[in-house]
């Protein structure tokens, strides 16, 4: 095994790695070395080599708490939260390219470098070489490593656009701001989705396990590893985005070049790589129609017929279950529900889905309540859904225990509402706690209202989504893993790239409403035109994974969080009411008028990076 360079780790570094490494990828280190080792001979040795690809797994990010450290929900048009923080401060505009905020390029490009390491250095360990199955071994956690490589370079291109292809080049970190290696500059686009899917291809290919479930007789520590199922979704996803507006044809970026006059950016649509998408997730589609191994989570009612509610609730909370296809055993979750846990339960109540997204859901009968909005913010009601938004009714929700008095706005809507939004006068999902049934009151004097701590909901609303009933911060605060993506994901890049490229074929309105009964609606009938059917499915993308990580980056690519992002964001009127039958708190109410420019499409590439490279150009308006 050749070196170019050695590096020198002391103890400390390696109790550092025993306690970041994630559980959810093993306890690989047996030992921590009281001595110093070289590189050379880490990568001889089986279980420090171990150690050092569960610390590669570690930079894929821990995203279960939307506040601080994953910043998406909350700069989408979906969410809010109350502390008047970064997040705060994006929605309205106010940050620039040396804010620094949410600096994943550097966190992930030491991931990358890290991957690297190890796909260059495994191949002669000799403790591994040891085992009969030693070169299948390598040949396997080598491709995890190429996977999670890829992995990283996907997860830079959708948030900045353009990244710098290091490729397996090891460069010693000690090398020279000036010298050529650090100066290298972003390859264009459509090159870095190509080198990401050879990649992932290269890893895929490799790999002999083809799926992690529940079901398998595998190690729950070995849940979250790459899978050559796991290569195929991601794949799904990058080629979607590619697809998109916002890089496909894109005019917009008509001069957004390198230093050297290089375009980053094709804009020149393309309509075959709709079919290129659509593609890579037929082909997970195949796989879980003949494997039976991978499908959409459903439950039954007594009778037989799906119950929407349940399907939905618990595909977040029933572990590894026939729709995960990545999760993580290792998070914090428990952040995640205190953060949506009224205060009476000694949770912070403190963020809150926006009137927008509680527009959105459809009724039970599957029609869409409002179809836009007046110049005053008043809605456009479907006279066809049923929907009302005054009064109240005596209603029992799914999953509520009893009919109770109920405004209007929230009576008879789709199954997935319910499993998702926790509205003032809805009961507490815990009942089994010591404070029994108990009711919400985000109202201004309410146990959970703006008028009892700084720590409320601006929109009225609380999260309920991925919350367990059976939670509870200072009683029950039991962790369990948490589901990064999911096979309905999949089955909407389908159907979205489809209909850009073959509208009307037969599998859109298939498999379109296999993730509508699952949810607990009527399925559609056919007759929508190409654009008609474009908005249903860009609607039931925001249903059914909304809190997923995702709307912030459709709206953009997309190309339409101008007119989603910005302007007045409306909820219940926080600063009112007095019981959960007072009108001054259930009616429409501006809490926050957001900014988006053309600039945010993408992030820019932190200034600390443009300072040190001369050949990085930033994106544009930054």
């Amino acid at each position: 095994m050749q070196f170019k360079y050695k590096f020198i780790f002391k103890s400390l570094f390696f109790i550092w790695m025993l306690l970041s490494i994630s559980s959810c990828y093993g306890d690989f280190l047996d030992q921590v070395p009281d001595d110093s080792l070289t590189l050379e001979e880490v990568f001889n040795r089986r279980d420090l080599s171990e150690s050092w690809l569960a610390n590669v797994y570690s930079y894929v990010r821990d995203e279960t708490h939307r506040t601080n450290e994953t910043p998406w929900d909350n700069i989408s048009d979906d969410s809010d939260v109350s502390q008047r923080n970064a997040l705060f401060r994006v929605n309205l505009g106010n940050w620039n390219a040396a804010s620094n905020y949410w600096n994943f390029w550097d966190h992930y490009y030491k991931g990358i470098r890290s991957a690297t390491t190890y796909i260059n250095n495994i191949d002669g360990n000799e403790q591994i070489l040891e085992d009969r199955e030693g070169e299948v071994f390598i040949k396997r956690r080598k491709a995890e490593a190429r996977f999670l490589r890829a992995f990283f370079y996907a997860e830079i291109l959708k948030q900045y656009g353009p990244f710098i292809i290091i490729g397996d080049e090891e460069i010693d970190p000690d090398v020279p701001p000036a010298d050529p290696k650090m100066q290298l500059s972003r390859s264009p686009y459509d090159e870095c989705v190509d080198y990401i899917i050879s990649e992932m291809d290269k890893a895929e290919s490799d790999l002999d396990v083809y799926q992690y479930t529940g079901n398998d007789q595998v190690l729950e520590n070995d849940m979250g590893r790459a899978s050559k199922l796991l290569c195929q979704a991601i794949k799904s996803k990058l080629l979607l985005y590619a697809a998109s507006p916002l890089y496909n044809g894109n005019k917009d970026y008509v001069g957004f070049q390198n230093p050297d006059g290089k375009p980053l950016m094709n804009t020149t649509y393309d309509e075959t790589k709709w079919k290129r998408a659509a593609d890579a997730a037929k082909v997970v589609i195949d796989y879980a129609e003949s494997s039976g191994k991978l499908g959409l989570y459903k439950k039954n009612k007594s009778n037989g017929s799906i119950d929407g509610f349940l399907s939905y609730r618990d595909v977040f909370l029933d572990s590894w279950n026939i729709e995960w296809i990545l999760g993580r055993n290792n998070n914090n979750i428990a952040g995640w529900q205190r953060s949506n846990t009224p205060r009476l339960a000694s949770g912070y109540a403190s963020h809150g889905p926006t009137q927008q997204i509680i527009d959105t859901y459809r009724m039970s009968n599957g029609e869409v309540p409002i179809t836009g909005y007046h110049a005053d913010g008043k809605p456009v009601i479907n006279g066809a859904s049923g929907y009302r938004e005054e009064g109240f009714s005596n209603f029992q929700a799914p999953g509520a225990t009893r009919f109770k008095n109920t405004f209007n706005m929230y009576v008879n809507r789709e199954p997935r509402f319910y499993a998702t939004i926790t509205y003032s006068g809805s009961d507490w999902i815990n009942t089994t706690s010591s404070l029994g049934v108990s009711e919400i009151q985000l109202y201004y004097t309410g146990e959970s209202g703006k008028g009892g701590s700084h720590d409320y909901s601006e929109t009225g609303y609380l999260w309920r989504k991925n919350v367990s009933p059976t939670y509870h911060p200072t009683q029950n605060n039991v962790g369990r893993p948490y589901v990064m993506m999911r096979y309905a994901e999949i089955l909407l890049n389908y159907i979205e790239a489809l209909n850009e490229y073959d509208p009307g074929n037969a599998d859109i309105l298939k498999y379109l409403n296999q993730i509508r009964e699952r949810g607990g609606i009527p399925a559609l009938q056919s007759g929508l035109s190409q654009s008609e059917m474009r908005e249903t499915i860009r609607t039931e993308r925001r249903i059914e994974l909304t809190m997923e990580h995702l709307r912030y980056f459709d709206t953009r690519r997309w190309k339409i969080a101008e007119q989603t992002d910005a302007g007045p964001f409306y909820g219940m009127n926080a600063e009112g009411g007095t019981s959960n039958t007072d009108l001054a708190f259930f009616k429409r109410t501006k809490f926050e008028t957001r900014v988006f420019r053309k600039s945010f499409y993408l992030f820019p590439i932190p200034q600390t990076e443009i300072q040190k490279n001369n050949n990085i150009v930033q994106n544009p308006g930054w």
